[in-house]
This record gives structure tokens, C-alpha cells and sequence, in this order.
């Protein structure tokens, strides 16, 4: 890889005070959530790198106690909506009412907002709401605005929209579209814990006593984190070995992998490659390391590009799904040439 300068000294100073902030916060997190390190260090990932994520899993897993406890520990405004079919975009954004001066008896339109204004938004079982209401969100999710009634209103700053989704129950439901999947930096997928994780919890959860949550960090540190992490040096390698990676996914592309020209109707777009800079920056920040490296980009790879990668029929087929192709190709050795 080409050499890069090395980071000023306030950058490495403040970058010491990250990776411990981010260590206090996976121990406040720990209090109420066993096990799912992976899953939290994905949440935290988007965080910093300013990113929204997708957690699918079923019911049972915590999902929805796993992104209160971040917020708790973030300090940071938080709102959950429940996603049904009988959900309308005002319900999300907000609505215009009519309010009369008692005084003066005149009639004037107030915006009341909805739980959108918030820090970190839980959207709670998205796909179970029709498109209608979930392209409510995709304005918020990529400039962190809402219009209503004409006018436009800024979003808290920072703004993440953290969504959960059932991945068993299809009838009823309502698949997001690639679009929206396209503005989730992250899909992290929540598994079942381990037997000894699973006695810890069913032991913890039925006892009288609840663990308290102390706020490691607050909006402000937030904010000074990820432009922390935006400054985080890469070298040329680095962005040319993303941007092939995310390019080998595309079947159009001439010297595409023979798997995914078999088995890949659609591949990731530019924000894959985007992405996975970006979140291999805010690992390695995590880490505590000043610059960001190959074994970030690997780390982040499926969860950055097995939304973003549409199979067709050949591979339903041969039981071949997204996640085997990224793991593929990232076996391969051509992304690490490039």
C-alpha cells in the first residue's frame, strides 16, 4: 500500500479517549445484554461512522432491549415506533394541527413532531408496514430532515435510525425495497446465544434486581467521535481494494467472479464502497488504532454488502444466498491485488 502521513497527536490523543469511551460504553451495555458482542460492536460501528442499521432475528433475541440499552448508555433522545400495517407516514414524521389564540380568536397551522425527532430512532419491526410508510423515513435516514406541509425541518443531530425486522413471519409483511435496504449502512444479523449466555440471561431476567445503565457518552461526544473517525488515515490501497470488492459483486462487470454471474441478478452500488471504508475507519478507531487496514475492510464486508447483493432464481436453486456469495468473494484474492 502507498504510505500515508500519520495522524496529528491531538488525533491520536482523542482517539485513546474514544477506545476508552467505547470500552465503558460495551460494559454499561453488558449489564443488561449477555453475549451479542458482535451484534453491539455493529451497532456502534454505524454509530461512529454516522450510519443507520438493520437487525434481523427472531423474536425473543433482544433486539428491541439492546438498542434502548445503547441509547441509555449514549445519553441520547430516544424514541421506538411499532410498525403496523394500519401505520401512516404522519404517525412517523409528524402532522400540521390547527391551533386558535384564545385571545385573539385567530386560526394558525402548528407542526407537532413526531417520534422521528429524536437522536436514535427504533424502528421496530419495519417490514410490517406497507411502502407508503416506510419511504417515510428516507428522506430523515439521508439528509436528516423531514418535509412537511412544505416546510423543512432539521433532525437532531446525531440521528440514527435503528430497525428490526422478523425474518420467519413473511405473511403480513411488507419487504423493504432496495432503496431503503440501500440506506442502511448495516445488516447485522442477531443469532440465538450460547447455552451458558442463555442460562446468565434466563438467571438475570427472572430475579427481582434490574441493573442500572449509567450514560458513558452524550450527543456532543458523539458528534467530536465521528468526525474523529472521518479524519482516521487510509492509504490508496485500501479505497482501491474496497471499491473492487463492492465492484465484484456487479454480474455487468467484465471481470465479475463467475459465481456472481451466475447466481447475482443486481450488485452493490457506490455506497457499498462508501460504507465499507468508512465502518473499517470507525472499527479501527474502536480498536484504538490510528489508521485503518485490510482486516477492517474484511470485518465489515458482509454486513455492508449482503443487503445490497439481489440473487436470482439459479441461485434459490442451488440454495445459495448473499452471504455465501460475500464470503466468497472475499476468499478470493483479487480485491487484495487491486
Amino acid at each position: 500500500m502507498t504510505a500515508i502521513e500519520s495522524p496529528p497527536q491531538d488525533d491520536v490523543q482523542q482517539l485513546a479517549r474514544l477506545h476508552g469511551s467505547v470500552s465503558r460504553l460495551r460494559e454499561q451495555v453488558a449489564r443488561r445484554i449477555v453475549g451479542q458482542e458482535e451484534v453491539v460492536d455493529g451497532i456502534l460501528t454505524a454509530i461512529l461512522a454516522g450510519g443507520h442499521a438493520l437487525l434481523i432475528g427472531v423474536p425473543g433475541l433482544a433486539k428491541t432491549l439492546m438498542v434502548q440499552t445503547v441509547a441509555e448508555a449514549l445519553r441520547l433522545s430516544f424514541n421506538r415506533v411499532q410498525f403496523t400495517p394500519d401505520l401512516m407516514p404522519s404517525d412517523i414524521t409528524g402532522t400540521e394541527i390547527i391551533e386558535e389564540d384564545l385571545t385573539t380568536g385567530r386560526r394558525a397551522f402548528r407542526f407537532v413532531h413526531g417520534p422521528i425527532f429524536a437522536n436514535m430512532l427504533l424502528a421496530d419491526e419495519i417490514n410490517r408496514t406497507p411502502p407508503k410508510t416506510q419511504a417515510a423515513l428516507l428522506q430523515a435516514m439521508q439528509e436528516h430532515r423531514v418535509t412537511a406541509g412544505g416546510t423543512t425541518y432539521a433532525l437532531p443531530d446525531p440521528f440514527f435510525v435503528l430497525a428490526t425486522q422478523n425474518p420467519i413471519e413473511q405473511e403480513g409483511t411488507y419487504p423493504l425495497p432496495e432503496a431503503q435496504l440501500d440506506r442502511f449502512m448495516l445488516e447485522l444479523r442477531v443469532g440465538y446465544p450460547s447455552r451458558t449466555e442463555e442460562e446468565a440471561i434466563v438467571e438475570q431476567t427472572t430475579g427481582a434486581r434490574r441493573e442500572p445503565v449509567e450514560p458513558a457518552l452524550d450527543a456532543e461526544t458523539v458528534l467530536a467521535m465521528q468526525s474523529l473517525v472521518r479524519r482516521i488515515p487510509v492509504s490508496k490501497g485500501l479505497i482501491r481494494a474496497a471499491v473492487t470488492l463492492a465492484r465484484m459483486t456487479r454480474p455487468t462487470e467484465s471481470d465479475a467472479p463467475t459465481v456472481v454471474k451466475e447466481y447475482v441478478d443486481w450488485g452493490a452500488g457506490p455506497r457499498a464502497s462508501q460504507y465499507l471504508v468508512l465502518a473499517a475507519k470507525a472499527r479501527a478507531a474502536m480498536a484504538g488504532r490510528p489508521m485503518a487496514d485490510l482486516e477492517d475492510v474484511r470485518t465489515v464486508a458482509p454486513a455492508v454488502m449482503r443487503h445490497r447483493i439481489v440473487t436470482n432464481f439459479a441461485a434459490e436453486a442451488a440454495n445459495r444466498n448473499s452471504q455465501d456469495i460475500v464470503t466468497e468473494l472475499l476468499a478470493a484474492k483479487e480485491w487484495l491485488r487491486a
